[in-house]
């Protein structure tokens, strides 16, 4: 798997870090409020429209064209 990679890739099931998050600066700033910010550890619950993540103890849906901004570091099953 690469290294860095569009959330939307990431396949189901899959854990991995955030590594920036584009787009308009009011929405990178409320993904930060929720715990999608650069460090922050997520899991892909179900790819596609919506995209289903598991951030902490929150479970978020994003649209598919908002996943595609966030870049990600897929995780090792056993680095969780």
């Amino acid at each position: 798997m690469p290294d860095l990679l569009p959330l939307e890739l990431l396949p189901n099931g899959h854990w991995a870090d955030v590594d920036s998050v584009f787009g308009e600066p009011c929405w990178v700033g409320r993904l930060a409020e929720l715990g999608v910010r650069s460090g922050s550890r997520l899991q892909v619950l179900q790819k596609g429209e919506p995209c289903l993540l598991q951030v902490g103890g929150t479970r978020l849906s994003l649209r598919s064209e908002n996943s595609m901004q966030i870049m990600v570091r897929p995780l090792m099953t056993a680095e969780r």
